[in-house]
């Protein structure tokens, strides 16, 4: 690879990561969670979601985390909206971007969204009309488009008509989400690469996670045919409820490690991410599952003393 190319990542560990926990996070942890992003470099930060207190009770303190964190100039704060009135409450709350979801699979949809992608289809174009009226950006990320855990693969080209059909209510930004950790390095490349000579002007985010121990190949891939938005999750955190075996996003500094070493540029400090997901477990009772976080960076050198206390 020649020169120094850019790479944006937005850590969705906050929203995507923490909702799946068992132990409540207290918002104090969460704004705590989000200042430390912050504060590493990462320039976009997925902080919650606006659904219902009932349905994620983890995310009832959406508004609160939202009024807390310290915003950082050159960051973006994107939140997650399924309908409209969470869009209402959102939009309250002054974030950069709205960030809606629904499955490509139709099975995938009805289980996480309990709708059928037409109805999850006309509750968000309401989202996106109200949002162009606010002024304020939509991302629209597509669920399962590497694969569904019920249906397996998916036709490439109905995702291409859902992109078509958001596109024409205005929409140019999409996440491609590999929900259920099915993407392999060989596919990403072949459907991107259509995604990208069929919406040529349109914004390309990819969404991995590491449930077959692929997502930092997947990156790599990806990010070395031209992309360049990713999302990730601190300490490996995340996995979708509805899909059997499903484990975390892949790693925010397994990432920014891997990317690093590869040469491209973040604008991330890798020390002071590691440092963040090492108060992980801590604040969730659990350990994590990042690499990085337990074994450090390869330049991490150790003293023969410290090697020989070990045996």
């Amino acid at each position: 690879m020649t020169g120094a190319a850019r790479v944006t990542l937005c850590d969705v560990g906050p929203r995507d990561g923490l909702q799946n926990q068992s132990r409540n996070v207290p918002a104090a942890d969460k704004v705590a969670i989000v200042n430390a992003l912050s504060a590493s470099g990462l320039p976009r930060i997925e902080v919650t979601s606006f659904v219902s207190p009932r349905a994620i009770p983890q995310l009832a303190d959406a508004e609160q985390v939202m009024h807390e964190i310290e915003r950082r100039p050159g960051v973006e704060y994107v939140v997650l909206v399924p309908n409209l009135r969470g869009a209402e409450r959102a939009l309250a709350c002054r974030p950069d971007e709205l960030n809606v979801v629904m499955s490509v699979s139709e099975t995938h949809n009805r289980a996480n969204l309990r709708m059928t992608r037409e109805e999850s289809f006309a509750a968000l174009t309401g989202v996106i009309a109200l949002s162009r009226e606010r002024g304020v950006p939509v991302n629209v990320s597509l669920s399962c488009s590497f694969g569904c855990p019920f249906e397996g693969d998916v036709p490439l080209a109905g995702i291409e008509e859902w992109i078509t059909r958001f596109t024409e209510h205005g929409v140019s930004a999409y996440t491609i989400c590999d929900t259920t950790g099915m993407a392999y390095p060989r596919q990403v490349r072949e459907i991107m690469a259509r995604l990208r000579d069929r919406f040529p002007r349109h914004v390309f985010t990819l969404h991995f996670h590491n449930t077959r121990g692929l997502g930092v190949a997947n990156v790599l891939a990806a990010a070395a045919d031209g992309f360049d938005r990713f999302d990730a999750s601190l300490g490996g955190l995340g996995g979708c409820p509805y899909a059997p075996g499903a484990t975390g996003n892949v790693c925010t500094e397994d990432v920014v490690h891997a990317l690093h070493l590869e040469g491209y540029e973040t604008g991330v400090n890798l020390e002071a991410l590691i440092a963040a997901a090492q108060s992980l477990p801590a604040i969730i009772g659990g350990d994590i599952p990042s690499q990085i976080a337990h074994a450090g960076p390869r330049t991490r050198l150790y003293s023969l003393d410290e090697a020989l206390s070990q045996e």
